[in-house]
């Protein structure tokens, strides 16, 4: 096998190889998993994500499965909103002026369909190690040897392709794990006028409410120290006091998590790549996890497709170089700085909200750091 190799068939993995797919390189995806993963995980798809997927021509089917949410809201817990903030004022920014909500399970079938015939996807390959030289790079997997070219690990935070290379994963872990409980109510009755998100402030219990095509999500943070199934029985409790219904609140599915900042020292290693979570992890506040990993995918791989037609490997260097500033001064900083709002550290950002709220020129300064549409400008 020679050519391109990704590892991972998620959002991330699936979208590099379409993009190089569309510029006529072989490409092959190698899967642990015996099929897509079905996980909701990660939700929003920002601006600029909107912008790439049209780009590879798989927008129009993910819009007609999501929902549109042109506003969000900050809200005070117990309370109503503090500021309404329209992703209308981006208009003169982008062709879509707003958010889709739509899990990213159903996205990956999406790009899996549109890869051409000269991409290949292989399900049951774990890759188990790498070795390699300026030449190309051996994979070692559960079935065997895989030659590649290149290799792009879009392998998720304990990604093999990175421990392959040795790289580090620096950073830190959140004091507090978060719950996420997928509920099968009608929130928009529960708690009027709530937007599709919902970031509520509170120094004890913040909290988000997300809305998705079939269901609401409920992000909690929970202490690290306790025992799963004594925080899973005590969530009947915590979802009432988020909206008294007057009855147990309908529960789909719960699951808690620890939560890292971690970045990986360089996203190029020779002739290997790493994209998304397997070169940068972040808290999910914000919704830049996914849509930064979606853009790692679509520079890094339009400068390495550029290689492969010929080009120098300076613009390849460029674009990883600055996909990890993104990664570290960009998405990081904003996800830890959303951590510290909501848990009423920033004693000012709710009046700056409002103010916000008020003023579409500061509006649209702000959404456009929210959106990552900021992050893209050295690329643009």
């Amino acid at each position: 096998m020679s050519g391109v190799v990704v590892v991972g068939a998620g959002p991330v993995g699936l979208t590099a190889a379409l993009t190089l797919a569309r510029r006529g390189i072989p490409v092959t995806v190698l899967e642990q998993g015996g099929a897509l993963a079905t996980e909701s995980r990660a939700s929003t798809f920002h601006p600029p994500t909107l912008e790439m997927l049209d780009g590879l021509g798989v927008l129009k089917p993910l819009l007609a499965q999501g929902i549109i949410a042109s506003t969000f809201q900050y809200r005070e817990r117990g309370g109503g909103a503090i500021a309404t903030l329209d992703l209308g004022v981006l208009a003169e920014d982008t062709a879509y002026p707003f958010r889709v909500q739509c899990e990213q399970s159903r996205l990956t079938p999406i790009l899996l369909d549109a890869l051409p015939a000269h991409a290949r996807v292989r399900f049951g390959h774990e890759v188990l190690g790498l070795s390699g030289g300026d030449d190309g790079v051996i994979l070692h997997t559960s079935r065997g040897p895989v030659r590649a070219d290149w290799v792009i690990g879009a392998d998720g935070a304990h990604s093999a392709v990175r421990r392959g290379l040795g790289a580090g994963f620096e950073g830190s872990t959140y004091p507090e794990r978060f719950l996420v409980a997928s509920v099968d109510e009608d929130l928009e009755a529960a708690l009027p006028g709530i937007a599709p998100i919902n970031y509520v402030f509170d120094p004890e219990e913040w909290l988000v409410l997300l809305r998705t095509p079939q269901h609401w999500r409920v992000l909690l943070p929970t202490p690290a120290d306790t025992p799963d199934d004594l925080e899973l029985s005590r969530l009947p409790q915590r979802l009432t006091a988020v909206a008294e219904l007057g009855r147990p609140w309908r529960l789909l599915h719960a699951s808690l998590y620890r939560v890292h900042q971690r970045v990986t020292e360089s996203f190029r290693r020779g002739r290997v790549l790493l994209l998304g979570d397997a070169a940068h992890v972040n808290n999910p506040l914000g919704g830049m996890g996914m849509n930064s990993g979606i853009h790692d995918a679509v520079q890094l791989g339009g400068a390495l497709a550029d290689v492969l037609a010929g080009g120098s490997e300076f613009g390849l260097d460029t674009a990883a170089r600055w996909r990890r500033t993104v990664a570290v001064e960009h998405v990081q900083r904003a996800s830890h700085a959303n951590w510290q709002r909501l848990r009423g550290q920033d004693d000012g950002f709710r009046s700056h909200v409002e103010e916000l709220a008020a003023d579409p020129v500061a509006a649209r300064t702000y959404l456009r750091r929210a959106c990552l549409l900021d992050s893209l400008e050295p690329q643009r």
